[in-house]
């Protein structure tokens, strides 16, 4: 706390310096990406230049979605129609508090798109596509994106058709560094698809009951609120299925200093994770995990048979009654004690390739253990 109240305070003073020397703070101009100026001075230090990003960056929205006219458009169809493809330079879309009840989809060509809303409660997406009605599961999805460098903040994103409909995603992303701050994602099955390439989470709520985190990206999702909700009567609720097929990839879900509860009425068994691929990676670290989380911790893809020993799944430094690794599987690819070198890995810096592009976004991490 005494460092990040040093950073800041020095961010301040620094921020009090541009002022003086006249530069015109905004927050494109705070970019480094794709060609854009930058005017922090090369001489303060990286945690001091994320504070200076948090305390400085501006969002100017180019476009505002309001349902009842106030805005430039009242649906997030219409913005998304106005994007400029390939763009260097963020698209900022804030969107007024309300229920959208639309499927979205930003294709790869709609790039540094930022959307923005007045909470992850007041400001929501809402769709019902779903796999029973015949909807492949990857189409399922509210809202999807492709374009690198997407953010979400402060809203919500929402699949209702409920668990007897099987898959039906809230939200997919397979957009490479993606950012999500302070968002939810609420549905049952397979309620966040973080299909590939780069990813992160911060203080964000995800909700519900099978493989509910899946995915093929690299992940990491950090001080979020992970909660099992109770499933259909034969269903066992697992938080994440980690898809890596390919053991050269540099993927896998990292949940780090995260909080895993369920509300008094779930009774069904819930496991942290189960392998959905032969080389899934998974890492719970540094995270509050309840009593809702079943002794094993984890469960086979294929009900009594091992998964395969290319597995990476460890657990490292966590709390709370859930978190006891006495009575964990005794797979050939789990860790219940894996060293604090070997979790180094999974940090935000290192696993995410650097973190300078989540600063730029305005958006805190923690980039080590």
């Amino acid at each position: 706390m005494r460092s990040t109240s040093n950073s800041l305070a020095i961010a301040t003073g620094i921020l009090g310096i541009l002022k003086s020397l006249d530069f015109q703070l905004h927050r494109r101009k705070l970019l480094s990406a794709g060609g854009t100026r930058q005017i922090i001075p090369g001489w303060i230090t990286s945690s001091q230049r994320r504070a200076l990003l948090q305390a400085t960056v501006e969002v100017a929205p180019n476009l505002t979605v309001a349902q009842d006219g106030s805005g430039d458009v009242k649906t997030i169809k219409e913005a998304i129609e106005m994007i400029p493809k390939k763009s260097l330079d963020p698209f900022v879309i804030y969107v007024k508090k309300g229920t959208y009840e639309e499927n979205i989809v930003l294709d790869k060509k709609m790039r540094n798109v930022h959307v923005y809303g007045d909470g992850m409660y007041d400001t929501i997406v809402s769709g019902s596509l779903n796999f029973l009605d015949g909807t492949p599961t990857y189409s399922t999805a509210t809202f999807a994106v492709m374009g690198r460098g997407f953010m979400a903040k402060d809203m919500g994103f929402k699949n209702t058709a409920g668990p007897e409909k099987h898959q039906a995603v809230a939200f997919r992303s397979g957009a490479d560094l993606s950012v999500f701050y302070r968002c939810s994602f609420e549905a049952y099955q397979d309620t966040l698809y973080a299909h590939s390439n780069r990813q992160f989470y911060r203080e964000c709520d995800i909700t519900g009951t099978v493989d509910f985190i899946f995915g093929d990206a690299a992940v990491v999702f950090q001080k979020c609120n992970i909660t099992p909700r109770q499933p259909l009567a034969s269903q066992k609720n697992i938080i994440t299925a980690q898809g890596k097929k390919d053991p050269n990839e540099n993927t896998g879900i990292v949940i780090q200093g995260c909080t895993v509860s369920a509300p008094n009425n779930v009774t069904a068994q819930t496991y942290l994770g189960r392998p959905w691929r032969p080389y899934s990676t998974t890492i719970y670290m540094q995270s509050d995990i309840g009593s809702v989380v079943d002794s094993a911790g984890w469960l086979s893809w294929v009900p009594g048979t091992d998964p395969p020993e290319t597995i990476n799944y460890a657990e490292f430094q966590n709390t709370g009654p859930g978190s006891n690794t006495a009575g964990r599987v005794k797979w050939s690819g789990y860790n219940p004690t894996v060293s604090a070198e070997e979790a180094a890995q999974y940090s935000v810096h290192r696993f995410l390739e650097g973190a300078e592009w989540i600063a730029q976004k305005g958006v805190a991490y923690d980039s080590t253990l």
